[in-house]
Formats: structure tokens, C-alpha cells, sequence
């Protein structure tokens, strides 16, 4: 896909503690099929990473709107469980899916959602089924042992499934599909050399 004047970014949500590595896949890859790629974070002050990587956020939180995004993305964070510091990136999830703008959330994000009553009614996966209970949300039936799930405008993922995590964005926002997506995933997860000749027809790589 090449990049389009009109495109509207894709937002990517910066805190201290955020977890490197698991939204890479999917930002590099938009960013590579010309997506532009905003940070935000609790202010525009900068932020530190769980790997020390400091982030000079594009804007901040409080700035974003629904309707100038294409996506919403939540890593997950150490701060996620220790407090209620990322609680409004939450509830900016939630304006968004209630806008009808898609949210893709990561490991210990699924359960900044969870306490927001954003699971409830969706079907999702995170880590594993009771790091979730433990938040006292009421969407336990609707847990799924998947490496990531997408149900009514978001994804959800587990830690160790980044780059399914990344095939859930690609798919949601029509970067790659059928074929193309499935070699996509098979050559960045599963090493499959076959993959590389599927993605190179199609100008993927």
C-alpha cells in the first residue's frame, strides 16, 4: 500500500515502563506501507521505556481525537497494575470505539480495558485468563486461548504475540490481506523462507 495524502494516522501510546517490544512489528510495518505513526503520551513531556529508551511524545493525550486517527494503540507497561496512572488511556479507548475508530491493546493494556468495562462485551485474550480476573471485570466467558483476537474494533493480545498482535493491526486496517497477510505472519513469526516469494509478488517487503 502506498501512502495516501488523505490517510489519517495511526496514534501510538507512549508512558514510562512501556514495553518495547511489543508494538514494534506493527508500527515499523505501517510506518514502511506509509502510515504516520504519532505518538501521545500523558503530556509531551518525555517518557523513559521498560528498555530505556526515552520518547519525546508528539502530543498529548488529551489532544487526540477519534476522528483524526485511523488507530489507537496501547502497549502494555509496568504502570498498567500499579496504579491508575494510565486509566485515561482507557477512557480514550473507549472514545474511540465508541466513535467507531479501532483500538489495538497489548499485554497489561487488555487489562487497563478490562477495568474499564471495555471487555465486557467483546471477545479477547491477553496473557492468560486470570491475569484478567484479578481486575474484577465481567467479560471472563468471553476469554479466548488465541495469540490475538479482534472483535467489534479491537484487538487484543498477550505479551509474547507480537507480531499476531501486528497481523491483527495490518488486517483491521487493510494494509495486507488473505494471502499476503498470511505470508506476512508466517515469514516474521514462523521463519517460513516460502513466505518471502509470496510477499515480494505483491510489493510487501
Amino acid at each position: 500500500m502506498n501512502a495516501t495524502a488523505g490517510r489519517k494516522p495511526v496514534h501510538l501510546a507512549v508512558y514510562d515502563t512501556l514495553a518495547d517490544w511489543e508494538t514494534g512489528h506493527a508500527t515499523a510495518q505501517l510506518a514502511r506501507a506509509g502510515w504516520e505513526i504519532r505518538t501521545t503520551g500523558p503530556s509531551t513531556a518525555s517518557v523513559t521505556s521498560t528498555g530505556g529508551l526515552r520518547v519525546q511524545p508528539d502530543l498529548a493525550l488529551a489532544d487526540v481525537r477519534p476522528q483524526d486517527s485511523a488507530l489507537l494503540i496501547l502497549p502494555g507497561a509496568d504502570l498498567w497494575d500499579t496504579g491508575t496512572d494510565l486509566a485515561p488511556f482507557a477512557r480514550k479507548a473507549r472514545e474511540f470505539l465508541d466513535a467507531g475508530v479501532p483500538v489495538a491493546a497489548i499485554c497489561g493494556a487488555t487489562a487497563g480495558l478490562a477495568r474499564e468495562g471495555l471487555l465486557d462485551d467483546r471477545d479477547h485474550t491477553s496473557a492468560v485468563s486470570f491475569y484478567l480476573a484479578a481486575t474484577g471485570y465481567a467479560g471472563g466467558e468471553r476469554y479466548v486461548e488465541a495469540d490475538a483476537v479482534t472483535d467489534a474494533g479491537l484487538v487484543t493480545a498477550g505479551p509474547t504475540e507480537p507480531v499476531a498482535f501486528a497481523r491483527e493491526v495490518l488486517r483491521v486496517l487493510g494494509v495486507y490481506e488473505g494471502e499476503v497477510l498470511d505470508a506476512w505472519y508466517r515469514l516474521f513469526h514462523d521463519s517460513d523462507a516460502t513466505a518471502y516469494g509470496v510477499l515480494e509478488k505483491a510489493g510487501a517487503l
